[in-house]
C-alpha cells in the first residue's frame, strides 16, 4: 500500500555536546518518508528552493521515494537552526527561514490522490484540510501539529481534526490543545474532537497510544549515545505510518495489534534517527536491523 506525506523539506544546521553540523538535509516530510520507506512506497509533496542540488535529490530516489509532488521553485529552501542543551532534551532556535515554504501551497499530482494513506505533516491546518479534501477515498488519514497552530488556527485544526483518523502529537502540544495537563485526559479530550487514535509522543519517556478505551504505552529504549534529537519525532511517525500501510490497516482502529506493533516500529525509527546527525542514520539501515531492534524493544518490555 502506498503512503504520501505532505510537509517540509529543509536544510538544518544543529549544534549541541556532540558537534555541530551545518545546513544538512532535513524538514518533516525528509525524515518521514525515509523512515517510511522501509516498510512500504512512498510519495512525498514539499516545495524547495533553487540551493535543493541533484545530490540532495537522489537521497529520496535512491530509497524509491517517489518525488513527483515535489516542488522546485525560485528562491531557497527553508532553513533552520538550532542548538541543544547537555541533556538533550531542550534546544533553542537560533534561526528559522521561511524562504519557499512561506507560500507553499500543496500540488498533488492527479495519481497522488487515490493514495491510500496519507500524512499530513505539521503544516498550515487550512493546507491540511486543502489536501484531505482532494483524496478519492483514503484508508487512513493520519496528521500532526504544534503550538504555533495549536495559538493560531485553531478554528481550522479543529475541522482538520474532524477530518483525520489519528493524530500525532507531542506532551506539551497535546496538554495545550486540550487544556488538560493529564496526558490520559488529555488524549481522551482529543478524541472528543475526532481522531479515533491519538498517539503522544513524551520523548525520551516514551510513547502513549489511546484508542476508543484502551490504553497502549511503551517506553523509548535506551541509546548511550544521542547526537542529535531532530527527526525523532517525524521518524517514529515514518516508521508508525509505514508499518499501518505495509499491513493495510484501516482507520477505524479495529486492528488494535497493527497499532500496538506500529507504536513499536514507530519507536524503533525514532531511536535511530537520534544516533546520528540529521538524516545519515536512517540511510544506513535494513528491515532486517530495524526488526532486530523491534525485538529490543520486546525484550525491554517482557516480563512475567
Amino acid at each position: 500500500m502506498t503512503l504520501l506525506v505532505v510537509g517540509s523539506v529543509a536544510f538544518d544546521s544543529v549544534s549541541g555536546p556532540r558537534g555541530s553540523v551545518e545546513r544538512m538535509l532535513g524538514g518533516s516530510a525528509t525524515y518521514f518518508s525515509i523512515a517510511a520507506s522501509y516498510f512500504t512506497s512512498v510519495q512525498v509533496v514539499g516545495v524547495v528552493g533553487e540551493d535543493f542540488e541533484d545530490h540532495h535529490h537522489n537521497v529520496f530516489l535512491k530509497l524509491g521515494i517517489c518525488t513527483q509532488g515535489l516542488e522546485r521553485v525560485p528562491g531557497k529552501t527553508f532553513f533552520w537552526a538550532g542548538e541543544y542543551s547537555h541533556n538533550m532534551n531542550e534546544r533553542q532556535t537560533l534561526d528559522t527561514q521561511l524562504n519557499v515554504f512561506a507560500t507553499f501551497e500543496p500540488k498533488l499530482p492527479l495519481h497522488y490522490r487515490q493514495t491510500p494513506y496519507l500524512f499530513l505533516g505539521n503544516i498550515d491546518p487550512e493546507l491540511q484540510l486543502i489536501v484531505a479534501s482532494q483524496m478519492e477515498s483514503p484508508a487512513l488519514i493520519a496528521g500532526d501539529t504544534m503550538n504555533f497552530w495549536i495559538e493560531g488556527k485553531r478554528e481550522h485544526l479543529e475541522r482538520t481534526l474532524r477530518k483525520i483518523h489519528v493524530l500525532i502529537i507531542n506532551d506539551s502540544e497535546a496538554r495545550q490543545l486540550s487544556g488538560e495537563y493529564n496526558l490520559l485526559k488529555a488524549g481522551r479530550a482529543i478524541q472528543a474532537m475526532g481522531p479515533k487514535t491519538v498517539v503522544i509522543k513524551r520523548g525520551d519517556n516514551g510513547a502513549t497510544m489511546l484508542q476508543e478505551s484502551e490504553i497502549f504505552s511503551v517506553p523509548a529504549l535506551p541509546i548511550e549515545e544521542v547526537f542529535d534529537p531532530t527527526g525523532a519525532g517525524d521518524s517514529f511517525a515514518g516508521g508508525f505510518m509505514g508499518y499501518l500501510a505495509s499491513c493495510g490497516t484501516k482507520g477505524d482502529g479495529t486492528d488494535k495489534n497493527a497499532f500496538r506493533r506500529a507504536v513499536i516500529y514507530g519507536s524503533v525509527m525514532g531511536s535511530f534517527a537520534v544516533e546520528e546527525f540529521g538524516v545519515d542514520r536512517l540511510l544506513h539501515l535494513s528491515r532486517e536491523k530495524i526488526d532486530t531492534r523491534f525485538q529490543d524493544f520486546q525484550a525491554l518490555t517482557r516480563f512475567e
